[in-house]
């Protein structure tokens, strides 16, 4: 499907035909989804056409057997919250939620609507869910990262610069209330490679900017940055200044490799995807989140962007360059 189809899809789907539903065989499951990017983001778009494919190869076809609202309130708490509340009162009768910060938003304003969440990090720490292996109340899904990757994202960073010597790790902690943990988590792999670590929230544009030129001052410095809704909404932003400051840097998902950052090591998107679709899927024939166990991710995948790595100057390790899922040329 084009992109330009798709956007009309999913934009006009509160007034596709009264002729077609009178055509469906039975009722039309509505199925709400709040997204963690901006309207017209092209990840995002790719995301939302990956869900709705997902649910249509498990026969929840949109706009016949089923209808998805998409709302795109990107890293604006204010607009998830409100956005939150609008698919609420369209009474789907499911959820999904993209990230933990719609997550923690959808279940905030229902306990009954059954939510499935996509890359949620901590779930039971941010009161998502009683347990992973038994959720208890109307939500369940996909958890996104391990605490434990932070020493994974430092040990990538050092096997490609190997004078590393000082990280800085940014994040914003209105829309990513974990990041302290995942900090912690980098500050004790650090102890191994005798590597200072900084810690920046970054919460306007204008921070991202100075947090960056700052860290870039330093010869032997480099750049960890934790996936929340800011950081996605300002990927762009924060890859073309890495680049400008020639600051080597890693990121959690591929789509940031894939847009210009050096590296990502993360859960595979679409695998979680696929979990999110069944679990929608049983729901929708009659199953209840409390009873579906949190699932984790089964695929991580290490992308490297070649071309990057080549502009910064990096030689990059036989060993590396084996074992990454995709070198982007």
């Amino acid at each position: 499907m084009r992109r330009c189809e798709f956007v009309s899809l999913i934009c006009g789907a509160a007034a596709w035909p009264l002729a077609a539903r009178a055509q469906q065989p039975g009722r039309v499951r509505r199925i709400g989804v709040l997204m963690g990017f901006t309207a017209g983001d092209a990840e995002g778009l790719e995301r939302a056409r990956t869900i709705a494919q997902e649910l249509q190869n498990r026969g929840w076809r949109d706009n016949y057997s089923a209808r998805i609202d998409y709302r795109w309130p990107g890293g604006d708490t204010e607009q998830i919250q409100a956005l939150a509340r609008e698919l609420v009162s369209l009474s789907p009768d499911v959820l999904i939620a993209d990230g933990t910060a719609a997550a923690v938003a959808l279940r905030q304003v229902t306990r009954t609507i059954p939510i499935v969440f996509l890359m949620a990090s901590d779930p039971v720490g941010m009161g998502i869910v009683q347990s992973l292996a038994r959720p208890g109340g109307n939500a369940t899904g996909v958890f996104a990262l391990e605490l434990s990757m932070g020493g994974k994202w430092l040990e990538l960073l050092k096997e490609i610069v190997p004078d590393l010597r000082r990280v800085a790790v940014i994040f914003n902690l209105d829309t990513g209330p974990l990041a302290p943990l995942y900090l912690h988590s980098v500050e004790t792999a650090a102890t191994l490679f005798s590597i200072e670590v900084t810690g920046i929230s970054v919460h306007e544009t204008s921070d991202i900017e100075r947090a960056i030129s700052s860290v870039a001052q330093e010869r032997g410095s480099g750049l960890i940055v934790l996936t929340d809704v800011f950081t996605i909404s300002h990927r762009k932003q924060i890859i073309a200044l890495a680049a400008q400051h020639r600051l080597p840097t890693i990121y959690a998902i591929r789509y940031f490799a894939a847009d210009g950052g050096l590296l990502s090591y993360g859960p595979s998107v679409l695998g979680m995807i696929r979990q999110v679709a069944s679990y929608v899927d049983r729901i929708l024939k009659g199953e209840k989140p409390a009873d579906l166990p949190v699932q984790g991710p089964t695929k991580f995948e290490l992308v490297l962007n070649l071309k990057t790595a080549k502009a910064l100057g990096l030689a990059v390790p036989d060993k590396l360059f084996s074992t990454a899922d995709e070198v982007i040329e």
